[in-house]
C-alpha cells in the first residue's frame, strides 16, 4: 500500500482490564468446570480497536474513562505505549475501571461478561472537548460499551462536521438502534448475532447476512458490513452487496477478532481506501488475531497483516 495521509481516527469507547480463563469447553448453566490458563490482560472494545488501529499505520486519538485506580493507571500505560494519544482519558473519581470476564474454549468461542464501571459515565461533554478540533472528514470509531446519549450526540456532531462514523453495534442493545443512529452512521459493522438482534434474522450464511442488512438499510444505513468470523463478510449498500472470504487459519481465541476487524477497517479509510479494499485488509488482520491469545496481546502489526 502506497503512503498516504492519515485522517485521524478518533475511538470513542470503553477500555477494560481483561481476566481470562481457558478451559477445554465452555460451561453450561449452572455447571462448574475445572479451567486451564488464567490471563489478566487490557481490553474493552474500544481500547482494543484503539491499539488495533495504531499498530496498522493509524493516527489514533483515544476517549474515554477508567477509574482512579490501579486498572486505570495500567490501561492509560498501556495506550501510551501504542502510540496512541490519551490526552481525553478521563478519570473517574467514583466508578471503579472496567472489567471484563472471559472463558474461552479449545475452539476459540468465548462467553464475555463486562462489569462497565467508569465506562458507563463518558459524557457527551468529553466528547465536545476530544472534537472541537477535529478536522472535516475524520474517522469516529465507537461501540456501545458506552451510554447511547453519548452515542446519539456523537451522532449528532457528525453530521454537522461531516465525520465519518464507524458503529461496531457490540453489545447489541435489546430495544435495538434509534432511526438517528442508524441513519447517521457512515457505517454500521454487526456480526451474526448482533444482527440477528437487531434485524430478527438468523444470520448463518451469506444469504441470511443479505436479508439482515436489507432490513437495515431499509431503516436509513448508508453501508452495512456484516462480519460472520470464519464464513467472511458481507458489505451492503445502496449500491448492492459484496461478498469477502475470510482466511483460513486455525483458531485459538475469538477474543477482540471484531475489534481488530474494525480498528484494521477504520485505519485504510482513514488512508483513503476504498470499502472493498478496507474489508479485505481487515478480515487478514482479524485472521491473525485469532491465531493468538487474548485481546490487545492477540492484536498484529501491519507488517504481519500479508497481502
Amino acid at each position: 500500500m502506497s503512503e498516504i495521509k492519515n485522517k485521524p481516527i478518533y475511538v470513542i469507547g470503553s477500555s477494560n482490564t481483561d481476566m481470562v480463563v481457558k478451559t477445554p469447553r465452555l460451561p453450561s448453566t449452572g455447571e462448574t468446570i475445572l479451567g486451564d490458563n488464567f490471563l489478566m490482560v487490557p481490553g474493552g472494545k474500544g481500547a482494543n480497536q484503539a491499539v488495533a488501529s495504531s499498530r496498522l499505520g493509524g493516527q489514533v486519538i483515544f476517549v474515554g474513562n477508567v477509574g482512579n485506580d490501579v486498572f486505570g493507571e495500567g490501561a492509560i500505560e498501556g495506550l501510551n505505549r501504542e502510540d496512541i494519544n490519551c490526552d481525553f482519558i478521563g478519570r473517574d473519581q467514583s466508578l471503579p475501571s472496567g472489567v471484563a470476564l472471559i472463558i474461552v474454549d479449545d475452539h476459540g468461542e468465548n462467553q464475555i461478561v463486562v462489569a462497565s464501571g467508569a465506562n458507563n459515565s463518558l459524557s457527551p461533554a468529553q466528547v465536545d472537548e476530544a472534537l472541537s478540533n477535529a478536522p472535516e472528514e475524520a474517522i469516529i470509531l465507537t461501540q456501545l460499551e458506552i451510554p447511547l446519549v453519548t452515542i446519539s450526540h456523537i451522532i449528532d456532531i457528525a453530521k454537522e462536521k461531516k465525520f465519518r462514523v464507524i458503529l461496531d453495534p457490540a453489545p447489541a442493545p435489546p430495544d435495538g438502534l434509534s432511526a438517528e443512529i442508524i441513519e447517521g452512521s457512515y457505517l454500521i459493522t454487526p456480526n451474526e448475532t448482533e444482527a440477528k438482534l437487531l434485524t430478527g434474522i438468523d444470520v448463518i450464511d451469506e444469504n441470511s447476512a443479505l436479508k439482515a442488512s436489507k432490513i437495515l438499510l431499509d431503516a436509513g444505513a448508508k453501508n452495512i458490513i456484516v462480519t460472520m468470523g470464519a464464513n467472511g463478510s458481507l458489505l451492503s449498500n445502496l449500491s448492492g452487496s459484496q461478498f469477502f472470504a475470510s482466511s483460513k487459519v486455525k483458531a485459538i481465541d475469538s477474543t477482540a477478532a471484531g475489534d481488530c476487524f474494525n480498528g484494521a477497517l477504520a485505519t485504510l479509510l482513514s488512508q483513503g481506501h476504498s470499502l472493498a479494499d478496507s474489508i479485505s485488509f481487515a478480515n487478514r488482520a482479524a485472521a491473525v488475531s485469532v491465531t493468538r491469545m487474548g485481546a490487545q496481546t492477540s492484536l498484529p502489526f501491519v507488517d504481519e497483516v500479508k497481502n
